[in-house]
């Protein structure tokens, strides 16, 4: 493994102002400064853009407290290719995170071209960028990490899910199009020897996450009086991750890249990992419905007598989803030293206490 000193390097964040992305700008700013961070996203609604513009303002009073620090923010696509190369030819970046993508499952299968542009095609830009910022003899990119899905899985029966598994059963489009980053990475490193580790996040969630998730979508209902569905009758099991894990997880990661290695055919050996990242301890989707509205009540967000029977239906399962989700981080453990610990209750509490505050219940 390559050690790369985070500090005094210039880093591009994909997907900046979202959920994961932002948070990674923060950290990096609190604990890395001082640093060089360019982030691009295009805010597109797929969910609320208020959430993001947050996520932004946070980030910008944070770089604010680090001025021996830059951030700067391009709102721009990464699947318009000329935009990619131009901020590789104006900022060289060191280290590439590349978080920017369509997100869900269940959007893939009525939206497909989202996922197309954004998941295939920026991707790709990306990698073009990365190839070309060695031309020249230029020492060019050091690392790119970047996001994959416990998605790939698909329908894998055998757990705890490990990165040996073979995963060339997807369920969602969502999932191939994660797979398909995996594939194309493993061929950039091989051919161009760009060093490259792909993270398998496994339902991550806190505060200003994704409405579309579960935990938030389910409060959303709630507050408004609406019932909440349960899917496989509550016969789910999810490897919930709790942001800051996940952060912790991807800044260790960015600091030891794979090493480059020439085999006996003089070629490279491609420089190239695949990680999970996850809690490695599956919650029945009913406990946790449990502890959500336990925390829910705690914070204020909604009233003691709230009956929550009422307004739970258990559903069949549904189209794109999977019975269980559960992340073997052995090897993350192994190589970085680390691996997620934060429970659930701890993440949902603090989840409950930002929505309060943010819709000023």
């Amino acid at each position: 493994m390559q050690q790369i000193t985070l500090n005094q390097k210039t880093i591009l964040i994909t997907g900046a102002a979202g959920f994961i992305g932002s948070n990674l700008v923060l950290e990096l700013l609190k604990t890395q400064s001082p640093v060089n961070i360019i982030g691009i996203d295009n805010l597109n609604d797929y969910y609320d853009v208020s959430i993001k513009e947050w996520h932004l303002n946070t980030i910008q009073k944070c770089a604010d407290e680090h001025p021996e620090s830059t951030w700067i923010f391009i709102r721009g696509d990464i699947a318009d290719k000329t935009q990619i190369d131009d901020i590789f030819t104006i900022y060289h970046p060191h280290i590439v995170v590349n978080f920017a993508a369509q997100a869900g499952v269940r959007y893939s299968i009525t939206n497909p071209d989202d996922y197309i542009n954004s998941n295939l095609i920026g991707f790709y830009n990306i990698l073009e960028a990365c190839r070309h910022s060695y031309d020249g003899g230029k020492s060019g990119v050091l690392h790119l990490v970047y996001a994959s899905s416990s998605s790939v899985y698909g329908s894998n029966e055998k757990v705890p899910y490990s990165t040996d598994d073979k995963v060339d059963n997807p369920v969602s489009l969502y999932a191939a199009t994660k797979k398909s980053n995996e594939l194309l990475a493993h061929a950039y490193s091989k051919l161009y020897n760009i060093p490259s580790t792909g993270l398998r996040f496994f339902t991550v969630y806190g505060p200003a996450g994704r409405p579309d998730m579960a935990y938030f979508g389910f409060t959303n209902k709630l507050i408004r009086n609406q019932k909440i569905q349960i899917f496989n009758y509550g016969n789910c099991k999810r490897d919930f991750t709790y942001v800051d894990d996940v952060v912790e997880g991807v800044k260790r990661v960015m600091a030891g890249a794979p090493e480059r290695k020439t085999g006996e055919d003089g070629l490279p050996i491609p420089p190239y990992a695949v990680y999970n990242i996850g809690n490695q301890n599956p919650e029945n989707l009913l406990d946790f419905v449990t502890i959500l509205q336990e925390e829910l009540t705690r914070a204020g967000v909604l009233p003691e007598d709230y009956d929550f029977e009422t307004h739970k239906v258990l559903v069949p399962m549904q189209q794109g989803d999977v019975p269980i989700t559960y992340a073997d981080c052995e090897p993350l453990l192994k190589d970085y030293g680390f691996k997620p610990n934060i429970g659930l209750r701890t993440g949902l509490r603090k989840f409950a206490e930002w929505y309060k505050e943010f819709y000023k219940i």
